[in-house]
């Protein structure tokens, strides 16, 4: 174990393994693509600067693999597993440096493959897939800014920071800990070029530039979206319950990551040492934004959704190493490793599972048939060309998805079973439609 560590081999081994697997997986396994994915997909065949439900860089993404792969769903999946390994590059990368030791960055991305986010649920690609490169490149770029003070890491920092939150706004939980990485150094008196301060916030407001018009012209249903996704019912119980829902939520989801660790040492003495420069960075960029979703929830009284909290633990891994490291005995790594592969190989073959057994998911939906069924019902009656699809993400979005040529996508919610289907300048209405 000890001299394959050395090389970078493990981890490319690593990396191809979990883009292979949780590629052919979800192949193999479900008939449809997830939700998440229909509805990026239906809103990238009308491309906008937002939608009524999220910002717009998901839809980009999934547009362009959609003009290069078509409708193969196997392309989404792959997708997905793109931008997962793309953030655990990046986390390698940093630990790299901030460990200056290859071992423990490898141990690192090791330990994150426990976390549930970065394996089971990766298989959907929606906005909170699209954040992990963006949330991972951002906090890259802001240990070289402080680092190094060189100008054009400031930039790479405004690009990042920018696409993170054009993938989804609870990014800002991130820039809010960069903040305060900022303030903290300011008051360590580090020397850092006070033109360099200026660069990185005006190109994020660049790149948002063009939502933010968008969000003015459309009421700013997005942010409303969003508020409407986390309130509660008003009673002031909700400040109580709904935080320590998300508390438990948070520890349950994070035990296979706990386990993990204990087979590297048993004894974690924890001590904060605010002297330690690299013991503030990586808690305030790893730690502090979990507080301030806490905080959300305690704060509003608002349920914080499980699924929301995807990017928030890429730094974990690299947390935990940094504060057990002079512990770890790589001579003694038996059980890390086997309940390692033991959690690597159950993951996927609980997904293939529950995909195979459970036949009333979204991913058992039979959406070629139905496009199939739609389009012969259309040409009988002379609509041979259909122009737009006019209903809710899911029905209307998967009729877009699979029909040919691609018709584009109308977000109207006449009726969860209805759509209204656009033929030159006919429109057919399917009421109540019966698309199983």
């Amino acid at each position: 174990m000890n001299k394959y560590l050395n090389s970078n081999r493990l981890l490319f081994l690593l990396l191809f393994s979990h883009l292979l697997i949780w590629t052919l997986v979800p192949s193999l396994t479900n008939q449809n693509l997830p939700l998440d994915t229909i509805e990026a997909l239906a809103w990238g065949s009308n491309l906008e600067w937002g939608y009524n439900k999220h910002p717009p860089l998901s839809a980009f993404v999934v547009e362009i693999f959609y003009q290069i792969f078509g409708s193969r769903d196997w392309a989404y999946y792959f997708l997905s597993q793109i931008f997962v390994i793309i953030a655990f590059l990046v986390v390698y990368k940093f630990s790299q440096e901030f460990l200056k030791n290859k071992k423990l960055a490898f141990l690192s991305v090791l330990l994150l493959e426990a976390i549930y986010f970065y394996n089971f649920t990766t298989p959907e690609f929606n906005v909170n897939v699209a954040q992990l490169p963006f949330w991972a490149l951002s906090i890259y770029y802001t240990w070289r800014c402080l680092k190094y003070d060189k100008a054009s890491d400031y930039v790479f920092l405004g690009i990042f920071a920018g696409l993170g939150i054009l993938s989804k706004y609870l990014f800002v939980y991130l820039i809010l800990g960069i903040k305060l990485i900022f303030i903290y150094y300011i008051k360590k008196r580090k020397k850092i070029r006070f033109s360099h301060y200026f660069i990185a916030g005006p190109i994020t407001l660049l790149i948002l530039l063009p939502h933010l018009i968008w969000l003015n012209e459309n009421n700013y249903i997005t942010i409303t979206y969003a508020f409407l996704r986390t309130g509660g019912v008003g009673d002031f119980l909700d400040h109580l319950i709904y935080p320590l829902i998300f508390l438990s939520k948070q520890i349950g989801i994070l035990i296979p990551f706990f386990i993990l660790t204990f087979f590297l040492t048993k004894k974690i003495n924890f001590k904060i040492n605010f002297k330690d420069e690299k013991l503030v960075f990586i808690l305030l960029i790893t730690i502090v934004p979990i507080i301030f979703i806490l905080l959300t929830s305690m704060i509003m009284g608002v349920k914080i959704r499980t699924m929301w909290m995807t990017p928030f633990y890429l730094f974990l891994g690299t947390l935990v190493i940094y504060i057990i490291k002079s512990k770890i005995n790589f001579i003694r790594l038996k059980g890390f490793v086997s309940f390692f592969l033991i959690l690597f190989f159950l993951s996927p073959f609980t997904y293939a599972y529950v995909s195979i057994s459970q036949t009333d998911k979204r991913t058992d939906y039979p959406g070629k048939k139905v496009a199939i069924k739609v389009k012969g019902y259309l040409n009988e009656r002379g609509f041979n060309e259909i122009s737009k699809i006019i209903g809710n993400e899911w029905l209307a979005g998967n009729l877009c998805y699979h029909l040919k040529p691609r018709p584009k996508f109308g977000c109207e919610i006449i009726s969860m079973n209805n759509v209204q289907i656009i033929s030159g300048n006919s429109m057919i209405e399917f009421k109540g439609i019966d698309l199983k």
